[in-house]
């Protein structure tokens, strides 16, 4: 790639990922390319679709979120694990507008999304059976209950805008303490929710 076009691309990344940060993964593709100085003809040359783009500014972030969750499996201690999943995904959807949409969406080109999605399922369905297993995660507590969470952290995200890594920080650790086994209350049927649900567009 010539010295020109490398730094194109990487003004492109670089106004995607601010604007997704700050907007969500919504803003339009004319956007990005005003905000990175070229026209819309040189994004598309670099990105030819809008899934392409997304996936590319948020590489990184994917790598991170894959790592946290293989780490958590990894960890001898169960408990620690599962709260370690929870703490840094609710972290990365406070500080980054853009990521919970960017991995969660379903593109029609983004061939691996499904395989992505299964797998994170499965990696915490595992961590919870293991926490269970320990005794130290609640009996009714489902996998479900980890997409409440994340939807409810969202809710969060959104309503306090400047202080919601603060506030993120503070529900987290309200809803880790109850999900600890020992001390609580039986709780209402779970919500039948998979992780798709938590970037569905409203209607």
């Amino acid at each position: 790639m010539r010295a020109d076009a490398r730094y194109n691309r990487e003004r492109i990344l670089r106004a995607a990922r601010e604007a997704y940060a700050t907007r969500g993964i919504d803003v339009p593709v004319t956007t990005i390319a005003r905000r990175a100085g070229v026209g819309a003809a040189t994004l598309y040359r670099h990105f030819p679709t809008r899934a392409v783009l997304i996936n590319e500014a948020f590489a990184e972030q994917f790598a991170h979120c894959v790592a946290v969750l293989d780490e958590a499996l990894a960890d001898p201690d169960p408990w620690r694990g599962f709260c370690s999943v929870i703490e840094k995904v609710c972290a990365m959807q406070a500080t980054d507008r853009g990521f919970t949409g960017a991995f969660l969406s379903q593109f029609p080109d983004a061939i691996d999304y499904d395989r992505e999605r299964t797998r994170a399922e499965d990696g915490l369905a595992e961590l919870v059976r293991r926490a269970k297993a320990t005794g130290q995660l609640r009996d009714d507590f489902e996998p479900s209950d980890i997409t409440l969470l994340l939807l409810a952290n969202c809710g969060v995200v959104e309503g306090a805008q400047q202080v919601s890594p603060a506030a993120s920080r503070r529900l987290v650790t309200y809803l880790l303490q109850s999900f600890r086994a020992g001390h609580a209350e039986p709780l209402a049927p779970p919500a039948p929710l998979e992780l798709h649900q938590i970037h569905q567009p409203r209607h």
